[in-house]
């Protein structure tokens, strides 16, 4: 499969992003903000859903996503200091401000952890950045039939 690479500017592409990243891991180390850029990013391991659930064998692909237009950068349930803690990614939505196009972009994490992003606008880039590796093990959620 070619590398993944999308943009989000909008509540209807921020989903497939989100899709995308379901079950994505990552250390607390590896998320960053640039306050000089305004960015915000996270480098992690995605769960290659877009191959589909049919395979024997499952991916993971190292991924950057990027947040721009950040103004503030807040967070719950997350130990900072903790830099090696391997953290799940389970979605991310949206929340609209009072005035349009600002809001909160939300990175909903395993364990009701939450990394609260307030944005200019959404803008939002996701990226694979390095080879597939094979991994015998499909996430799995107690709602799964």
């Amino acid at each position: 499969m070619d590398s993944l690479k999308l943009i989000a500017l909008d509540e209807t592409d921020l989903a497939v992003v989100s899709a995308c990243l379901q079950d994505a891991v990552f250390k607390t180390g590896d998320t960053a903000y640039v306050g000089d850029t305004r960015t915000f990013t996270l480098e992690g391991n995605r769960f290659v859903w877009e191959e589909g659930a049919d395979n024997k064998a499952y991916e993971r692909r190292r991924a950057v996503l990027a947040v721009k237009r950040v103004e503030r950068v807040r967070s719950r349930g997350i130990d900072l200091a903790k830099k090696d803690t391997v953290l799940s990614l389970l979605a991310l939505r949206f929340v609209a401000g009072a005035e349009a196009p600002a809001g909160v972009i939300e990175l909903v994490l395993s364990g009701d952890a939450v990394i609260q992003l307030e944005v200019e606008c959404l803008e939002v880039q996701l990226s694979d950045i390095g080879g597939a590796w094979e991994t015998r093990f499909r996430p799995r959620h107690p709602l799964d039939q």
